[in-house]
């Protein structure tokens, strides 16, 4: 090669890939990695480009048990809309100065991708778009994930993205190759003035040196969910369910391992569907291979597909964190919310787990507050069920999704409307300004819930 060569041989395009900052009134990192904005890098690894990651959440102060933690906090003044709440309001994740400085390094850079995950969280995401543009003017950001997708006019409006790019909402197709069809990524990055070229084997983000330091990586065994619960908005996020081979999961799982995972948390929305050609092949996979791992479930999963065998294969392939859907005892509110439980099928499940050896501090059971025109008794009855069966009560505060069969619920009552401020659908706020409730009552029952969690004293099933 002659220095002609060397000198006349294109650059290739830089992409930087921004996961924001957390802005809310409290946060704690419960294996939460921007995967989303993964697995738009395993996409673009497809083209020869070079690719960035900044992850402002991606550190933890105070350290927990299996990778978990608390992000480094900053108070911060409270936005207008949320002055008359009495609770402090911080940006969680790094110094702005740390991440401006950590962006500057990456400079000159032929595009940003910014992603948003709650709706409510979106100054973080403006924050983010403000230093970028400021460092950066010239270059185009492309703003997507939850929040641009349930928001998508107010994310246009006022986030400062050059494109704001929406999942399948109203059939809005996403990436090309996920279900096809529709404006993909590519032509909306060519349309911006990058070209991309070279296109082979994409890379997975351990591959591409995006897993780090973290001590847990998150799995996704599928996409979307075949139910289409009242108050979750899975179903607009990702219209349709597909699941990916077994085999395949397991071979992702052995390939962390060997580089020393051992902590995997599943983000499925509905990880127990078709179990017997799916779960239950991994985990014998897994059991098989007689390799050391701890699965935690942070997403709900559905009790009616808890049977002895799968609460056998849960805790012999190593699932050690549990959390269950539940929501309500209420058997009218139940069939309203989707009729994916009762309570009996409810009970069923938990007692094939405590008889496979899980204990109270093991499972933990979503009990929500704040549902349209759900009063606190039905709250309270749910916990005193709970208490009997010795599990744990994690309350879970009701957020309006929009396109929801709740968010229509609460338009038609005059509650809210379409063009409310996202930020007010912040589920700490939303039960504070909306719900009606006796402040003190909940108060009272969210201390006994604590004090009942912190006991370990086992009462059978």
């Amino acid at each position: 090669m002659t220095k002609s060569d060397i000198f006349n041989k294109p650059v290739k395009p830089k992409f930087i890939l921004i996961n924001p900052w957390v802005y809310d009134f409290s946060a704690m990192n419960l294996w939460s990695r921007p995967l989303g904005l993964l697995k738009v890098a395993e996409y673009l690894s497809r083209f020869d480009i070079n690719l960035e990651l900044i992850d402002c959440t991606g550190e933890v102060k105070i350290k927990r048990k299996f990778g978990t933690g608390k992000f480094p906090r900053q108070i911060i003044d409270k936005p207008e809309a949320l002055k008359n709440v009495p609770k402090n309001f911080a940006r969680y994740g790094m110094d702005i100065d740390v991440f401006s400085e950590r962006f500057k390094r990456l400079l000159p850079c032929d595009m940003i991708f910014v992603t948003s995950i709650m709706t409510y969280w979106y100054p973080g995401v403006f924050k983010v778009i403000e230093i970028v543009k400021s460092l950066s003017p010239d270059t185009p950001v492309i703003l997507g994930g939850i929040y641009a997708t349930l928001f998508h006019e107010h994310a246009q409006k006022y986030s400062g993205a050059d494109y704001v790019f929406r999942r399948h909402v109203h059939n809005t197709a996403c990436l090309p190759d996920e279900v096809g069809g529709g404006d993909g990524l590519e032509s909306i990055i060519q349309s911006l003035g990058c070209r991309l070229t070279g296109k082979r084997k994409p890379k997975s983000y351990n591959e591409l040196g995006f897993y780090g330091s973290y001590p847990f990586v998150p799995l996704l065994t599928s996409e979307g969910c075949p139910y289409r619960c009242s108050y979750c908005a899975s179903s607009v996020l990702f219209d349709g369910f597909i699941q990916r081979q077994p085999l395949a999961v397991v071979s992702e799982i052995k390939e962390l391992y060997d580089i020393g995972v051992r902590d995997f948390a599943f983000y499925d929305d509905a990880l127990l569907e078709n179990s017997e050609s799916h779960l239950k092949l991994i985990l014998k996979e897994i059991i098989n291979s007689k390799i050391a791992v701890r699965f935690h479930c942070p997403n709900g999963l559905h009790a009616k597909y808890i049977d002895d065998e799968m609460a056998y294969l849960m805790k012999k392939s190593g699932f050690t964190t549990l959390r269950l859907s539940l929501e309500t005892v209420n058997t009218e509110r139940q069939m309203k919310t989707g009729g994916k439980v009762t309570t009996d099928v409810f009970l069923s499940a938990v007692r094939n787990l405590k008889n496979n050896g899980f204990q109270k501090e093991d499972i933990g059971v979503y009990l929500m507050y704040g549902l349209p025109g759900q009063q606190l008794e039905e709250v309270e009855e749910g916990k005193q069920f709970l208490k009997s069966l010795d599990v744990r009560i994690n309350l879970t505060e009701f957020s309006p999704m929009p396109y929801t069969a709740c968010w229509e619920e609460l338009k038609s009552r005059g509650i809210i409307d379409d063009n409310i401020d996202p930020i007010l659908t912040n589920n700490t706020v939303f039960s504070i300004l909306y719900s009606e409730y006796d402040m003190q009552g909940l108060e009272k029952l969210r201390l006994d819930v604590k004090q009942y969690n912190s006991q370990n004293i086992f009462h059978g099933v």
